[in-house]
């Protein structure tokens, strides 16, 4: 009954007339940030942090998620019609989703995307909802080496479960904990890597990181492969909306199962991109006789990975303000906005900001409601946006970058360091690396270390102290489990492949 009525006081607070308009505004915006390819949720709330310090906590966070909501719903748009992915976890809708558009069902197509998002906002609000004040009230038994377990658990999660190449992730992640490491010393005050120039000394800012790596990076790319968007134009009609109902009804073991793929991989936290592709495999697999319509316009196609990775989106959240620790890239994010707005998430924010906390929730219901209304009663127009002539949209989008980067301290240097991320997000995405390990271990490296060293104050100096019964030496095994589960899963599979016969005399 308490979770009831703190959902009330958090509904009540989302639905005073600023809050909701904050809500309207960031759907409205993430939708537009969603359909642009080379923006995305990530950036776009880095983009408007800056446009939030000028408001009460409550209404930023409600923007900013109501953002991420809207990106979620709008990724699905270019996706489906122009069969270009708005967002990284957009990719695998475009197995099913264009080939449907090209058939000439683009309205069924998008009712199935966004309905599907809406289930798995429903599975990710209730999770949130209810497991949320569990997780935080158990994390108040967290001090420093439990802590560090957590992030222990987070960054080997990345490499052990995320991403097709280990190494490449310990590689991004490597350089994130240097790029945090950066400045004034959190500990005993003194500088370090700032190689005697005083603009390093503030260190990065992990918002101009996030516009630079996922915005401008994207947009070199596009500019290198000479992106030419054409696509189909689409009408949502009450006869599609019919038809997904329909489909929803033949296939629910593969939304519900899709939205629970995608709520355990927020949690864990592994993200959207994996969630939507696992999702789609999972659909496929359990097709039996209807394997081979996947790739040609296949409903659950469309309907697996859609609800995988709103599920993701919204419980991503989850962790984030129990244990401060970022399910997406999107949430560290805004993360790093409520460090900035002077609050620190995990366990206490539920006792000392209940407001804020359950103003959060209770926009993730609302937010997702009106988003999907959003979405269905304008898919054209937004799907508009994208036919403006793209030498036009480059510079323009590139504009808003650099707009975004310089409000964040005022400094022009922040738009030369956009510039760099950009050029490293780049390469990233040439050489395939994973972005969302090394922004990740920016926005915590300061976090984790701190919490490492606390402990070893403690201890003494002894690692043992990590390892401390009962929640410590769980985390830490979780870890080191995870972290080595790709070297344990090679071993597995060569010792069970059958020996080859030894050769006849």
């Amino acid at each position: 009954m308490e979770i009831l009525s703190n959902l009330a006081m958090g509904l009540q607070v989302s639905l005073q007339p600023f809050n909701l308009l904050a809500a309207v505004a960031g759907i409205v915006l993430g939708v537009i940030v969603g359909v642009l390819p080379g923006l995305g949720g990530a950036n776009g709330c880095a983009i408007l942090i800056p446009v939030t310090f000028v408001m009460p906590p409550v209404s930023a966070v409600i923007l900013l998620s109501c953002l991420y909501w809207g990106a979620l719903y709008g990724g699905a748009i270019c996706s489906i019609l122009f069969n270009i992915p708005g967002e990284p976890w957009a990719v695998a809708v475009t197995f099913d989703g264009y080939p449907l558009a090209k058939k000439g069902r683009a309205g069924l197509a998008l009712c199935l995307s966004f309905f599907a998002h809406s289930v798995g906002a429903l599975f990710g609000v209730v999770i949130l909802t209810f497991f949320a004040p569990v997780i935080a009230a158990f994390a108040l038994r967290f001090g420093p080496p439990e802590t560090f377990g957590v992030m222990m658990v987070t960054f080997s999660s990345f490499v052990g479960l995320v991403g097709r190449s280990p190494m490449k992730t310990v590689v991004a992640t490597a350089l994130g904990f240097t790029m945090a490491a950066v400045g004034i010393d959190i500990i005993s005050g003194e500088l370090r890597l700032t190689f005697g120039s005083t603009s390093l000394m503030g260190g990065f800012s992990f918002i101009v990181a996030v516009i630079g790596l996922f915005g401008i990076g994207e947009i070199f790319l596009t500019v290198e492969e000479g992106l030419k968007i054409e696509g189909f134009k689409a009408n949502v009609r009450l006869a599609d909306i019919a038809d997904t109902f329909r489909a929803m009804v033949r296939y629910p073991r593969n939304v519900v199962q899709s939205a629970l793929v995608g709520c355990w991989m927020g949690v864990m936290p592994g993200g959207a991109t994996p969630a939507s592709f696992m999702a789609y495999g999972f659909a496929k697999a359990g097709a039996g006789k209807e394997q081979e319509e996947f790739g040609q316009g296949h409903v659950a196609g469309v309907l697996s990975p859609e609800a995988a990775a709103h599920g993701a989106g919204t419980s991503a959240l989850l962790p984030m303000i129990t244990l401060g620790i970022p399910g997406s890239p999107t949430a560290a994010v805004i993360l790093g906005g409520l460090m900035i707005w002077g609050l620190q998430p995990g366990p206490m924010l539920f006792r000392d900001h209940p407001d804020f906390v359950w103003g959060l929730i209770g926009s993730t219901w609302i937010g997702n409601i009106l988003g999907l209304v959003v979405v269905v009663a304008f898919a054209p127009l937004f799907a508009s946006v994208l036919r403006v002539p793209f030498p036009i949209l480059m510079p323009l989008l590139i504009f808003i970058c650099a707009m975004g980067a310089y409000a964040v301290n005022n400094r022009m240097i922040d738009v030369w360091y956009m510039l760099l991320f950009g050029v490293i997000g780049y390469f990233f995405k040439k050489l395939d690396y994973t972005m969302a390990p090394m922004l990740l271990a920016l926005v915590l490296g300061n976090l984790a270390e701190s919490s490492m060293r606390q402990a070893l104050i403690m201890s003494e100096g002894s690692v043992w102290v990590f390892f401390r019964p009962p929640i410590a030496l769980i985390l830490m095994c979780l870890a080191i489990l995870i972290g080595f589960w790709p070297l344990i899963r090679a071993v597995r599979d060569r010792m069970r492949r059958p020996l080859r016969a030894a050769p006849r005399a």
